[in-house]
């Protein structure tokens, strides 16, 4: 492989001629070969983004010439674009500023800039990573900043629509089963009725809320750390620097949720309880999908031997030694996820209880399990959509044979005979293995046309006093 020799503080360094980034991005791959995980691309977009901003900016407060100023958006929009992605190397296990991460935007940038000016950067730059691309800023600021970036519109373009999309099947199946009675089922013992359409519709409610929950999360996320520089106080950048580059973010985004200025930068740089709750809002959504996965696949086991109330989609041969066996794929691969994501929040919380005085150098590990969840939540919820939601149907044999059996009907007795005779109906009927009916009148306490007319079960869905 061919090399040039490039220079930073720390002196020469091999680095490969047919790359764009410099000697501190070559420090970074040679110091730190640890695991596979690179840094996400998500949050070099989101460099990108901002980098394109602070130039914007910096052009306009008279700071940075036109020339280099179009230069370096150009190439931030190659990099947006994913014309550059190969020249993003570094692992996530480096300095916990990301400090190398940020230089090796600012020096993939400046080569390239130059570059597409007509220089070759090889033997010179007109564009400085430091003085230029960096102008105004730190990687103690950036690397927050295009974290939130990165945060704000992966969870509009993958998480909403994805939620948004199995919302909208379990809508349509809590409309088509709203009519079918079936028995309820708490503490895993039978319970009293409710229809189909009622349980898939706390699923409905619980996307819902995620929805709202990521809402509130927002007025949070979208503080943006860029003016802070090295510690908080802003130096080297102007006083207008920071909103301004929110107003060119926006612009450049297009986002829904609108990025602001953070009040207070010390905060911005060394706390990340905004990361915290936004890990928070995902664990929660996790949770239901969990207990959703867990639901649908405990009511469609059998086919012989289990609950057999729900039949769902047949996607692949479930088993290498029992021919013809199918499992609940999807159910499984979701509350895998859940769990991933629930270990991912406690490694955000625990990172971000690590803000030492003026800087939290936790925030590469913060990043990766955060878009992680994201990532995982949003796939999943479009799998699970899919190849199992959209087939989920009822099996009206099991469901109405559950239902004609279940002794706990009694309670519709209650407010009739009380509860302790009620009870008696019961125990007895289970003792005996026969019907509530025949133990309510074997033991004289209804008539046959008196126990019909109070134990129905489609008046038993909804309140009836």
């Amino acid at each position: 492989m061919n090399f040039r020799i490039e220079k930073d503080t720390m002196g020469e360094i091999k680095v490969p001629n047919d790359k764009y980034w410099g000697a501190q991005t070559q420090r970074s791959l040679e110091n730190f070969p640890i695991g596979d995980e690179k840094m996400p691309k998500e949050i070099i977009e989101g460099f990108a983004y901002l980098k394109k901003a602070c130039a914007i900016v910096n052009n306009k407060l008279d700071r940075l010439d036109k020339t280099k100023t179009d230069a370096i958006c150009v190439t931030c929009d190659e990099i947006i674009q994913g014309k550059l992605s190969d020249e993003f190397p570094l692992v996530v296990w480096q300095t916990g500023s990301g400090t190398q991460s940020n230089m090796n935007v600012n020096e993939v940038v400046a080569a390239r800039a130059t570059q597409n000016l007509g220089k070759d950067f090889r033997v010179e730059k007109l564009i400085h990573p430091n003085d230029d691309v960096n102008k105004g800023q730190s990687s103690n600021d950036t690397y927050p900043t295009a974290m939130r970036i990165a945060f704000v519109l992966d969870i509009q373009k993958r998480l909403i629509p994805a939620i948004n999309v199995l919302k909208t099947t379990f809508e349509n199946k809590s409309k088509e089963f709203e009519n079918i009675v079936k028995i309820g089922r708490t503490h895993l013992q039978d319970a009293t009725p409710l229809t189909l359409g009622q349980e898939i519709s706390a699923y409905v409610e619980m996307l819902d809320k995620a929805l709202n929950q990521i809402d509130d999360s927002m007025k949070y996320l979208v503080e943006l750390a860029i003016g802070g520089t090295a510690v908080g106080t802003g130096l080297n950048s102007h006083p207008n620097f920071s909103p301004m580059v929110s107003e060119v973010l926006n612009i450049l985004t297009g986002t829904k949720y609108e990025f602001k200025s953070h009040p207070n930068k010390f905060h911005a740089l060394t706390a990340h309880d905004a990361e915290v709750v936004l890990s928070g809002v995902l664990t929660a959504l996790a949770s239901n999908l969990m207990k959703i996965a867990n639901d649908i696949r405990w009511l469609s086991s059998g086919p012989r031997c289990g609950i057999g109330e729900l039949n769902i989609p047949e996607n692949e041969p479930g088993s290498s030694i029992m021919p013809g066996k199918v499992n609940p794929t999807q159910s499984e691969a979701m509350t895998m996820v859940a769990v991933q994501v629930m270990g991912n929040n406690t490694t955000v919380s625990v990172a971000a209880s690590q803000g030492n005085f003026e800087l939290n150098v936790f925030k590469p590990v913060i990043a990766l399990n955060i878009l992680q969840s994201i990532r995982l939540l949003s796939d999943t919820m479009l799998a699970f959509n899919d190849n199992c939601a959209v087939g989920i149907e009822p099996n009206l044999v099991n469901i109405n044979k559950y239902l004609n059996d279940s002794l706990m009907l009694v309670t519709a007795l209650n407010p009739y005979i009380g509860y302790e005779k009620a009870a008696l109906i019961a125990k007895t009927a289970h003792k005996n293995g026969t019907t509530l009916k025949q133990e309510a009148v074997n033991l004289g306490i209804l008539t046959q046309e008196e126990f019909d007319s109070y134990v129905k079960p489609e008046n038993m869905i909804k309140p009836t006093l």
